[in-house]
């Protein structure tokens, strides 16, 4: 270890934007300098019948969110119609503890959370008494998968609150951090960011030179799918437990 700075000389770059400043905080904890390129834009979905759908939340058994873009989305609208938590009594369930803590500060219980954060672990592992579900309301953003609708074993309704969009505007920064003569971590939290880095980036500098971090399974697929080579993949899904392994790697190198 380098006296407790194991990235000590590091540049990390996050493909896209921290939902708290505290992954920053520990980076610099580490010794690692961090510089946030984002190469997706996530922008709230507002519709002329969200009032009415907000209302129609309490006719479901479960609500289920699987990231934070769609627990802000949801607050935003909640707070835009005046719609409080006590008047949705269905129960919660979260694919991740940082999606749990942002439905926990807009004043929910969540009911369950899978062991792993990710929604083909959520299907398999979610089994509440059938008795009991009827209706369950997936909280969605606009690229996230089927798994949820397709392979729960309940009737689904699906509701799209936020967009995921491709952007370019940091491409040329991305690329001047890239090349810079010093160490380099590279860290992805969705596959909508591989795709993009795959497209843009890949072809100007390839995969080599950098070590490429992954958060949870399904983003690693997206990278091997693409050319890469996973150095860093934590057991727990979180930016947080990303960077804690990227410093664990460093540390015996």
């Amino acid at each position: 270890m380098r006296n407790g700075r194991p990235l000590e000389g590091e540049l990390v770059i996050f493909t896209g934007t921290p939902k708290s400043l505290d992954v920053l905080d520990q980076v610099r904890r580490y010794g690692g300098t961090s510089a946030s390129f984002p190469l997706i834009q996530v922008e709230e979905v507002i519709e002329p019948t969200d009032e009415l759908r907000l209302n129609a939340c309490s006719l479901y058994d479960w609500l289920i969110f699987t990231s934070q873009s769609a627990v802000a989305a949801f607050g935003a609208k909640m707070e835009r119609h005046s719609i409080s938590s006590e008047s949705i009594p269905a129960k919660i369930g979260a694919v991740g503890s940082r999606t749990a803590a942002a439905l926990e500060k807009l004043g929910f219980t969540v009911d369950f959370i899978p062991t792993i954060f990710s929604a083909d672990v959520f299907v398999r592992q979610f089994s509440p008494s059938e008795f009991e579900t009827r209706r369950i309301l997936f909280l969605r953003g606009s690229m996230a998968s089927a798994t949820i609708k397709e392979e729960l074993p309940f009737e689904v309704d699906e509701w799209t609150v936020y967009s995921t969009e491709p952007t370019v505007e940091s491409i040329n920064e991305l690329l001047e951090a890239l090349r810079q003569d010093k160490p380099k971590s590279v860290l992805f939290a969705s596959p909508s960011a591989v795709e993009v880095f795959a497209r843009e980036i890949v072809p100007r500098i390839g995969w080599e030179g950098y070590v490429i971090a992954a958060i949870g399974h399904v983003t690693e697929a997206a990278l091997l799918a693409a050319g890469a080579t996973v150095h860093v993949r934590p057991d727990t899904y979180t930016l947080m437990d990303l960077v804690d392994e990227l410093a664990k790697r460093k540390e015996v190198m």
